[in-house]
């Protein structure tokens, strides 16, 4: 068999691989609310906090700006009380004096990752039985806490989470990771969800059971994992309940970042799922369109072949990208999306390559090791 209908072959694969992805995005009712929810428990929200940038007001802001009927604890944890971060959360908390909203300093460290140490203090603060957990860069929808929480009426659920979109793109290298995000990402967990049912969490913002998070041991047995909300839902699915993904996405406003920042954060990402889930990821590859499109008209031009199929196969490829990312963004794909779309995926085989040849990540400035289960070790220095 020829290189051209080897590479004809790949390109079918990848096509045939996105068009899943395609359907199964398709299918879920993406941004559909709960006509008449009717489930309001008591709600503690638990947010650890560092540093502070440009959005973080806001960010705090809309989760204190809920159009929720019931009892809302806000417990916003930081490290040392000279973080940045304080004084913003002390004026938030300040323009709303009817809040039931605490600061909480956080100075131990039980192990490496410091979100969940942060977590596994406030915890114990906690009063309301179920318990809001989301990262410092999430802004939601005045409805968020109403349609996350609703499915918990079902007591076989154990765990609500949802998608993420990235709502803040000023740079370059921001707008090739929105591509990931926005695009592909969300997709791509849908895809995995017809295969079997969601065993993980993805964790901007998720809503859990206090009598289950104790059950598993609390936040505290999460302290030396990375990838602390794929262990929390896997731990939540072997009690024996059920996952579920809120159709209501968040938005993640994230400063302003260059192609190192962004490239440290993505390598950080990849080296985290193939440790988590090594088989699929080393298989991920072939759901690349536009590398296998591209080497089929490369073999095209080198064995004298037509090109054109190659070339239908990629715009394939940069059409249903554009329809899910405009999907995900409730808006158009933008003019320049092609191009963006096509720069993902190209620099994706290198990030790809690249979570195999290192264990070394940077988190917030500090550098780690992860193990081959997925824990974290610290090195020493600090990314340059």
């Amino acid at each position: 068999m020829s290189l051209y209908w080897v590479a004809g072959g790949f390109a079918g694969l990848a096509l045939a691989i996105q068009l899943w992805q395609f359907f199964a995005a398709r299918r879920f009712p993406l941004h559909r609310r709960f006509a008449s929810p009717s489930f309001f428990p008591a709600l503690t929200l638990l947010k650890p906090v560092r540093d502070s940038d440009p959005h973080l007001r806001d960010n705090l802001r809309s989760w204190f700006t809920q159009e929720y009927p019931a009892p809302i604890q806000i417990l916003i944890g930081a490290h040392t009380p000279d973080d940045p971060a304080c004084d913003v959360i002390r004026s938030v908390i300040a323009e709303f004096p009817g809040s039931d909203a605490s600061l909480v300093i956080c100075p131990d460290r039980p192990g490496p990752n410091g979100k969940v140490c942060t977590l596994a203090q406030l915890e114990s603060l906690a009063r309301h039985p179920l318990w809001v957990v989301s990262d410092a860069d999430v802004r939601v929808s005045p409805d968020l806490l109403t349609q996350l929480v609703a499915p918990m009426a079902d007591p076989a659920v154990g765990l609500v989470n949802c998608f993420y979109r990235m709502a803040h793109v000023p740079t370059a290298a921001l707008r090739w990771e929105a591509v990931l995000v926005n695009a592909d990402f969300w997709s791509q967990v849908l895809q995995s969800r017809t295969l079997k049912p969601q065993d993980f969490a993805l964790g901007a913002a998720m809503v859990v059971r206090k009598d289950d998070l104790r059950a598993i041991g609390g936040f505290e047995t999460l302290a030396h994992h990375l990838a602390d909300d794929y262990h929390l839902g896997r731990r939540i699915h072997q009690l024996g309940r059920r996952i579920e993904l809120s159709p209501v996405p968040v938005e993640c406003w994230d400063p302003a970042s260059g192609w190192g920042t962004v490239w440290a954060h993505q390598v950080r990402w990849v080296r985290t799922i193939r440790v988590c889930e090594p088989a699929p990821w080393f298989f991920s590859v072939l759901a690349n369109g536009s590398l296998w499109a591209l080497f089929w008209m490369a073999s095209g031009l080198f064995l004298q072949r037509a090109v054109w199929p190659g070339l239908i196969f990629l715009g394939i490829r940069l059409m249903l990208a554009g329809q899910l990312q405009g999907r995900m963004q409730q808006s158009g794909p933008g003019i320049a999306a092609p191009f963006w779309i096509l720069l993902r995926d190209l620099l994706g085989v290198a990030l790809w390559a690249t979570s195999f040849l290192g264990s070394t990540v940077v988190w917030r400035g500090d550098r780690f090791r992860v193990t081959s289960d997925g824990r974290l070790t610290v090195l020493p220095g600090k990314n340059p």
